[in-house]
């Protein structure tokens, strides 16, 4: 007698649970993965492109990251309130309809012609990349077994370097090679006539990518909404919101790993952000203008970022033969030692430290978060919004960074760009001790 339906449905794959394929839902919200990596990237070289365009200083152009990552820290917990009443689902489309409603927000931007309509365009636009994190993020991790959440995430992460990719080659392109070449010390004598012209030309170009990616946003929401989703993951306890908070607080290996996610944002942004200062300043030394300079920095950011995402898929499949926080810990420290070279480097030598440093952190986010969330149980939702929280320090430590590059400083011969890493350096020393603290709780719960 063939009894093979009699027997138990098995957990026998990364994208399966309970006998069930999540292959198609999984790629569908990882479509969204390559989206805010595409946002994420075109919006990092803005802030050199709006300093120029408003004639602004280094600090005053790092706003832009501030209203960016501001939009993630306060929409990050009412995301999580709102797919614990609902869906996940749900969440993913309010977070595609603020993420197109933000980027089409250039458009009035533009036509008012002032820096803070644009920052306001940007707060409105991660308000949505924030409920798709909150959303995304948990949804991918309930689709399959707990023990493979940590790879399932950076698979599914590996997707995000890809449109990352994109915004940089976008960002290029589309904006920094169509702006006027006009340096800005020529900009800075123009008269105002002169430099609305040039400025109203400037803003046509940067909008441009925006418009058109919260067109295509529009196009994915509807396709999501027509398409079934499993309610994997989506059921709600009941549990009142200040019992999970408590919960939470209380948990050491959750409560570090809030931590490190904040310090690892900060150290992602101020890498990919300030690589463009930090490679014009090398090239403008070696008899460059400052256009040709800025140009071939966002090479080096480009193939920064293809090495992120080559090493996110190497990691992913090194995360089946090494523990989570042995690699997380091994990657800091390289990433420690890279930042080391691009402080002490004032040449060539640190431009490629500085690409090195992507290498080391494309397992990072998706490995903390894995880590963070592990043992959680009906909590997740509420702890992937801490997580998402976090995200708040690519707001704070640009700013930072930023203060230190307008500061012109020099310490022990070190040019100020170069000096301004040391905060990056700092950030990658608290992921490091993270991953070490993560190992040992590992191999303790294993142990008995």
């Amino acid at each position: 007698m063939d009894n093979k339906g009699l027997l138990p449905k098995k957990d026998n794959g990364l994208l399966t649970k309970d006998g069930v394929s999540f292959l198609l839902p999984f790629l569908m919200i990882t479509s969204c993965f390559a989206l805010w990596g595409f946002a994420n990237d075109v919006t990092s070289p803005m802030v050199k492109a709006f300093s120029k365009i408003f004639r602004m200083s280094v600090t005053e152009g790092a706003m832009v990251q501030v209203a960016f990552y501001l939009g993630y820290f306060v929409m990050a917990f009412p995301a999580a309130l709102f797919i614990q009443r609902y869906t996940f689902k749900s969440g993913v489309l309010i977070g595609l309809g603020l993420y197109a409603a933000g980027a089409l927000l250039f458009i009035p931007a533009k036509m008012m012609g002032f820096y803070f309509p644009f920052l306001f365009a940007y707060f409105v636009m991660t308000c949505g990349l924030s409920f798709l994190e909150t959303s995304c993020n948990p949804f991918i991790y309930c689709m399959g077994s707990e023990e493979t959440a940590t790879q399932r995430l950076n698979l599914a992460q590996a997707f995000n370097p890809i449109g990352c990719l994109a915004g940089l080659w976008v960002a290029m392109h589309f904006i920094q090679a169509k702006m006027s070449p006009m340096d800005t010390l020529t900009r800075s004598g123009l008269s105002e006539e002169q430099f609305d012209l040039v400025k109203e030309h400037d803003l046509s170009v940067l909008i441009q990518p925006y418009v058109f990616i919260g067109a295509l946003i529009v196009i994915l929401l509807v396709l999501i909404r027509v398409t079934k989703m499993p309610n994997s993951g989506d059921t709600h306890s009941g549990k009142p919101l200040m019992q999970s908070l408590r919960e939470l607080a209380s948990t050491k290996n959750y409560r570090e790993g809030v931590l490190a996610q904040f310090f690892y944002i900060g150290a992602q942004v101020m890498c990919w952000t300030f690589i463009i200062q930090y490679g014009t300043r090398v090239f403008m030394n070696e008899g460059m203008d400052e256009k040709a300079a800025e140009i071939l920095s966002q090479k080096y950011n480009i193939a920064a970022m293809v090495l992120f995402t080559v090493s996110r898929f190497i990691c992913t499949w090194f995360l089946k033969y090494i523990q989570p926080g042995r690699l997380l810990s091994i990657l800091a420290i390289a990433g420690i030692a890279s930042v080391a070279g691009v402080i002490l480097f004032t040449d060539r030598n640190g431009l490629y430290c500085l690409v090195m440093v992507s290498g080391c952190m494309s397992l990072m986010f998706p490995t903390i978060y894995g880590i963070a969330l592990r043992g959680l149980g009906d909590n997740v939702k509420v702890g992937g919004a801490g997580l998402i929280m976090a995200i708040l320090g690519g707001s704070v430590f640009p700013p930072l960074q930023a203060a230190i590059i307008d500061s012109d400083v020099i310490i022990w011969g070190l040019p100020a760009t170069n000096v301004s890493y040391i905060i990056a350096l700092i950030c990658f020393v608290v992921v490091a001790i993270y991953g070490h603290r993560a190992y040992v709780r590992h191999n303790i719960m294993h142990k008995y």
